[in-house]
């Protein structure tokens, strides 16, 4: 009677009763609670993903990029004085061309990170108006004391915080390597660079004389002054690597944030960066330096635009091979 009434319980209660977890130790039950927290959360992540992405591709997203668009041109309007000088130095300027790069940067990190941009919608615009004041605040001080580089990052901050009081804060957040790239938008002042070319010039001219002694050129160098076959080359008219270095530490900018690399690599790329731009910088040098004592002078010049382009392939191809290095060593570099 019982064996009937078990099987009849069994039969009427389902598979269920067949396997009970504790008949079975191998299976714990926060197992069990954790499959089961997932399965509910399963439907709420669907639903939130669906929302994210159907916001995106609503009329109300493109009236917020719209609003976002004229906001930013607002903003562009007010402070077009710094807008333009900036402009004019990127274009007059050589050592802060790289300045002209800095849209390219920015749309193809914000190209590399568009996915995270489904998952979210407008919230915190009030960080907006928050970049909008301090903006504000850097233009002023920056126009009122002719310090430029206020000026200019307080145009650009102003601009920036009219598109996050639309958007939001958290395309920032998911955008935030395409963002950063905006800092190079800001010229280094004059008194910033004589601080770096002073010791550039001096450690490229030793560098490139050693290198060259290795493949056998006759160099003589006077500080950062070099001479060959009796023609004088100084480093700050040929290449004082103002321009190349800051070039290149947007190349490793780039290298390092469209590579899924553990924080700890990225750091490291950005710290060798000014290793590699001086590296790179007698690697251009020697042949240019070479050119000069054998060639006339443009042609010399013409070698040493070439090289420039030049170089930063190379870059990329040393940081490949580190990170490659650093994996063959078994050192994480990959973000889990």
């Amino acid at each position: 009677m019982c064996a009937a009434s078990g099987c009849i319980g069994r039969a009427t209660f389902g598979p269920s009763l067949l396997f009970s977890p504790l008949d079975n130790p191998s299976i714990e039950l926060s197992e069990i609670a954790d499959v089961s927290n997932r399965a509910e959360r399963a439907p709420t992540r669907r639903n939130a993903a669906k929302a994210a992405a159907s916001w995106w591709n609503s009329r109300r997203a493109w009236a917020h990029i719209a609003g976002a668009s004229a906001l930013i041109a607002a903003a562009v309007y007010i402070g077009k004085g710094a807008w333009h000088d900036l402009l004019m130095i990127a274009l007059s300027d050589p050592e802060s061309s790289h300045v002209l790069l800095v849209p390219i940067v920015f749309a193809w990190l914000s190209w590399h990170y568009r996915q995270a941009l489904r998952w979210n919608a407008p919230r915190q615009r009030w960080v907006g108006t928050c970049f909008i004041a301090g903006g504000w605040l850097l233009w002023s001080v920056g126009y009122r004391y002719e310090y430029q580089c206020f000026w200019h990052a307080g145009a650009i901050s102003m601009a920036l915080g009219a598109m996050l009081t639309v958007i939001g804060v958290d395309p920032f957040l998911a955008l935030l390597p395409a963002f950063g790239a905006c800092v190079f938008l800001v010229p280094v002042p004059g008194i910033g660079r004589e601080l770096v070319a002073a010791p550039l010039q001096r450690v490229t001219a030793e560098a490139t004389q050693f290198t060259a002694e290795l493949f056998g050129m006759n160099i003589q160098r006077t500080g950062s002054l070099l001479r060959i076959n009796g023609i004088d080359v100084a480093v700050a008219e040929a290449c004082n690597g103002m321009r190349l270095v800051f070039t290149l530490f947007m190349a490793c900018y780039v290298f390092a944030f469209i590579n899924p690399f553990r924080w700890q690599i990225r750091l490291l790329i950005l710290l060798l960066s000014p290793v590699i731009a001086v590296a790179a910088n007698v690697t251009r040098l020697v042949p240019t330096v070479w050119a000069y004592g054998r060639f006339s002078h443009e042609s010399a010049e013409q070698l040493h635009d070439a090289a420039g382009w030049a170089m930063l392939v190379l870059a990329f191809l040393v940081l490949t091979g580190l990170v490659r290095l650093l994996r063959w060593a078994g050192v994480p570099v990959d973000a889990t």
